[in-house]
């Protein structure tokens, strides 16, 4: 496999030229915006529309703030936040435990567009959880038991033999384990970017005001 060159990535350019967002376009609330742009990602067929972007805050042994992003599945949107479900003895779950806020952001690249979402998050209810968890495939429900996320494991087959393990205990109807459910960021702030030609993109940005309203700027690319 040949390396790029710090040459050919400077060279790397593209031209934004999919489409455009104006206060005339835009929804008045952001989370309307928001499923608009999520529905026309699906409609579009883009490579998993629902994927985005976690960002929590840890803590270093050195006690300095750092932060950390993976890739999660968006599973719920309503006017209460965003729903995604994991772990929760898992290195994001810890780092949510110890500061509750995080920040999201969906790139759909074939259509342009960028959103950012950022709020406090809370654990859904254990009901919320059991539902979406008895909807998920029974390899799914089992690999929740199998894999200790985030810790250090020998080899793949410490995930299979735990499988095989869950499998033989609960048998065809595991329970939710313990560890394992929801979280909702409830959004204070949403930035949606459109990219433009001549790098002069749209950004419109949300912020959420006292009593419930939502202020809306245009802010410069």
């Amino acid at each position: 496999m040949t390396m790029n060159k710090p040459s050919d990535l400077a060279e790397l350019r593209k031209s934004y030229e999919a489409g455009e967002l104006d206060e005339a376009q835009a929804a008045s609330l952001p989370l309307q915006q928001f499923r608009a742009w999520l529905e026309h990602a699906i409609e579009a067929r883009v490579p998993e529309p629902n994927a985005m972007t976690l960002a929590t805050i840890g803590t270093g042994s050195d006690g300095i703030a750092r932060p950390s992003t993976r890739v999660v599945l968006i599973k719920g949107c309503d006017e209460r936040g965003i729903v995604w479900y994991t772990n929760y003895e898992s290195r994001k779950g810890r780092e949510l435990a110890a500061h509750p806020f995080a920040a999201l952001q969906f790139h759909w690249v074939e259509l342009e567009r960028v959103v950012r979402i950022e709020g406090r998050v809370e654990r859904v209810s254990d009901a919320e959880s059991d539902a979406y968890y008895a909807t998920r495939p029974l390899d799914s429900r089992l690999g929740a038991w199998a894999s200790p996320q985030s810790r250090v494991i020998e080899s793949r087959a410490v995930l299979v033999t735990g499988a095989a393990k869950a499998a033989v205990q609960h048998g065809l109807h595991p329970p939710r384990p313990p560890h394992w459910g929801g979280y909702r960021l409830v959004p204070e702030r949403f930035e949606f970017w459109q990219g433009r030609k001549s790098r002069l993109h749209d950004r419109l940005r949300y912020t959420l005001q006292e009593g419930g309203s939502w202020l809306r700027e245009r802010l410069a690319p």
